[in-house]
């Protein structure tokens, strides 16, 4: 059988397939040519860049397994393909730590004006080094503060939990009801458990400090015009899950007024072409949709994609 990694696979979890048996083809088909050479596969793997919609699956009778390295499936035809019996599979929680650890990464960087200073010491840090140290001297620390997360999922709960090893209290909105607590595994088998609140949305907006979103996108922003008038003063955001979860006009307009501190973002809209407001805003910080690209979650993540696409071919 053949397999099509297109958006890419770790190499042990390329190895684990081809030891079982498998052709793994890794490189890239672009998506307009898909739907001809799909045709020799019996299974497909993406990331976020290949979209596998109905009428590719529908021109593709060989398919067996389409396998989503990652969390989010929006780029797939879920209900459809699994209606024409295809296994469909992603690897939600290989990912986790290294996207909550990205948020914090976000979350330091902004509460000490990393992201302004990056830019600004190489241009004029030789010239008005006082001015700049003046300019940053305001950072603030993130101990003792309130820790709002949007969603209390794998990636949610991983967030709370490096939020609580610095101190802050954590509090969360989700949908379905969540736990009261976590367990935090330290170093050297120490474990200990904290108290997490689960609170309204409305009361999350209100009293964060900060706020991290582990939310799909659905038919409008988690964080729009009315959710921002209710946001304390000074608050970030971080939104490392979807673009389109923050609403961006709305964003900057915060921005600007002084009701935001300041934002991470890791996803945009538009993606691979972010809006250039949003690139070059003095006062957020940027990555390109890297949340899952450390090397240990992507080695995680090809292991156990390969070998949920093992157990589902070998049926």
């Amino acid at each position: 059988m053949r397999i099509l990694a297109n958006d890419g696979i770790d190499p042990a979890g390329k190895l684990l397939l081809e030891n079982a048996g498998f052709e793994v083809d890794t490189n890239h088909i672009p998506q307009e040519e898909l739907a001809e050479k799909l045709q020799a596969y019996d299974a497909i793997t993406v990331r976020s860049a290949t979209k596998v919609r109905q009428a590719l699956i529908d021109v593709c009778p060989n398919l067996k397994v389409i396998g989503r390295g990652g969390v989010g499936m929006d780029n797939i035809d879920v209900e459809y393909a699994r209606s024409r019996g295809i296994a469909v599979l992603n690897t939600p929680a290989a990912s986790s730590l290294s996207v909550a650890e990205l948020v914090f990464a976000h979350l330091l960087n902004g509460v000490r004006f990393l992201y302004d200073s990056n830019r600004q010491m190489p241009i004029i840090g030789e010239s008005k080094f006082g001015a700049l140290k003046k300019a940053y001297a305001g950072g603030t620390e993130l101990r003792g503060k309130t820790l709002g997360v949007v969603g209390f999922g794998r990636i949610g709960r991983e967030t709370a939990k490096i939020g609580l090893g610095l101190g802050m209290d954590v509090v969360y909105y989700d949908l379905a009801d969540g736990p009261k607590t976590l367990t935090l595994s330290l170093t050297q088998g120490f474990e200990v458990e904290l108290p997490v609140d689960q609170i309204a949305m409305e009361d999350l907006l209100k009293t964060s400090d900060f706020i991290t979103l582990h939310v799909p996108f659905l038919d409008k922003p988690a964080i729009g015009q009315a959710e921002f008038a209710l946001l304390k003063d000074q608050v970030g955001l971080v939104n490392a899950a979807r673009g389109g979860v923050i609403d961006e006009l709305a964003l900057i307009e915060a921005l600007d007024s002084g009701k935001v501190a300041f934002a991470g973002l890791d996803v945009f809209d538009n993606e691979p072409t972010p809006r250039i407001e949003i690139l070059k805003h003095p006062k957020i910080s940027l990555t390109p949709h890297i949340g899952a690209a450390t090397n240990e979650a992507q080695e995680r993540i090809g292991v156990e994609l390969a070998q949920l696409i093992i157990e589902n071919l070998k049926k």
